[in-house]
């Protein structure tokens, strides 16, 4: 290991997220609860009916139905609130059993109108994609409250929301006001004050669904599904950091069949050492900047407990590819890997910077082969913005 390699560390598992001896069960996301809660408050804000469960739409499009633990309407002043209890599965999630609460009334036009309350966090640093002052709810939970609200104001199942949802009969539209109460508790268990989300949780998830990925189980199955891609006779693994970086690389990468593509989550190193043992030789990894930048600093088990974003490695790569000293501090000095991404873009320096944190972490996979797993690989790194579908930069070539 030369003085500018990083070392390579795979921390293990927190204790508490060791091999359990049945199925891990899948739950629900905050944004989901967040939507069936908004839509129960706007059915019964719209037709006075008291409803027990109510069914909403997942990014994926599939249908899923949720009970609604209590729900109050108050007409004199328009107004309705329903909860939504979030089931985590059994994923170690700090929000699990909370009262994902909506609030909802009538807006004079049409449209959604949505803020955060009680328990919800603010956003008071950038780098989140998320406005400055406002409620910690990210995009994808936002248009599936959106998509929900609109079934309930049209009393119709919707492929999509409309621009301006509305009562057909009134031409109303409903601000929504999410909270979570015992939220800002709830916070102080997770690295949202460090981000710079002050006063509660955030309003999380892309898919809808909670998987329990950080787990040994999880592990498990990238093990497996990279064994079934080996025994399927295909030569080039690609690795991907989840459901978003997965779809942008099928497409990048569309004559290759669909087993060549795993879900790694955390777990690079353990796919790595299986990619090793079956004699793989060529592994492609994409991935969005903040995992990249951990494996980029040497590690190689990803999980939140167990790492941190080096702002430090994201500040020297910045002055090795051109970019001021002030620049450079300013990386230093960011809140979010996301956070550097954008002070790279706005000085024009993404494409570069955005390459070189690919070849640092395409040198650490290869070390890792070698050092770690008692083999040589080929690695292709990607980086993908923050749909997971556009290549923002690339080091080495892509296998077509």
């Amino acid at each position: 290991m030369t003085p500018e390699e990083p070392r390579l560390r795979e921390p293990d598992l927190p204790r508490t997220m060791k091999v359990r001896q049945r199925a891990l069960r899948t739950g629900w996301t905050t944004g989901s609860c967040a939507s069936a809660a908004a839509k129960a408050a706007t059915s019964l804000l719209r037709t006075g009916r008291r409803p027990d469960h109510v069914e909403i739409a997942l990014p994926s499009g599939n249908r899923v139905t949720f009970r609604v633990e209590d729900c109050d309407l108050d007409t004199a002043r328009g107004r309705a609130r329903a909860v939504v209890v979030k089931d985590a599965g059994d994923d170690p999630d700090v929000t699990h059993g909370a009262r994902v609460t909506a609030d909802v009334s009538w807006l004079d036009g049409p449209g959604v109108e949505l803020d955060g309350g009680e328990g919800v966090g603010v956003v008071t640093k950038p780098g989140l994609g998320l406005e400055l002052g406002g409620p910690a709810i990210n995009p994808v939970p936002r248009r599936m409250i959106t998509h929900a609200v609109a079934e309930a104001l049209t009393g119709d199942a919707l492929e999509q929301a409309p621009p301006a949802p509305a009562d057909p009969g009134t031409g109303r539209g409903v601000r929504v006001v999410i909270s979570v109460p015992d939220g800002e508790r709830m916070a102080r268990k997770t690295t949202n004050k460090r981000l710079g989300i002050l006063g509660g949780i955030s309003i999380l998830g892309t898919t809808g669904i909670v998987r329990p990925f950080s787990t040994a189980s999880w592990r498990a199955s990238v093990e497996q599904a990279v064994s079934v891609m080996a025994a399927q006779g295909e030569s080039t693994l690609v690795l991907c950091t989840g459901g978003r970086t997965e779809k942008g690389a099928m497409k990048m990468l569309p004559k290759l069949p669909e087993v060549c593509f795993v879900e790694v989550g955390d777990f690079t190193g353990a796919a790595l050492r299986r990619a090793v043992g079956h004699g793989l030789r060529q592994v492609v990894f994409v991935g969005m900047v903040g995992k990249l930048t951990k494996l980029a600093s040497g590690v190689l088990m990803t999980h939140y407990t167990r790492s941190r974003v080096s702002t430090e490695l994201l500040s020297g790569i910045t002055t090795d590819m051109g970019g001021t000293p002030e620049l450079a501090a300013e990386v230093a000095r960011a809140n979010t890997a996301r956070h550097a991404y954008e002070l790279w873009e706005n000085a024009g320096l993404l494409g570069r910077c955005g390459r070189e944190l690919c070849r640092r972490t395409a040198d650490v996979l290869e070390r890792f082969a070698v050092e770690e797993a008692g083999g040589e690989l080929a690695v292709q790194v990607v980086m993908v913005d923050f749909t997971g579908e556009r290549m923002v930069a690339m080091y080495g070539r892509l296998a077509r």
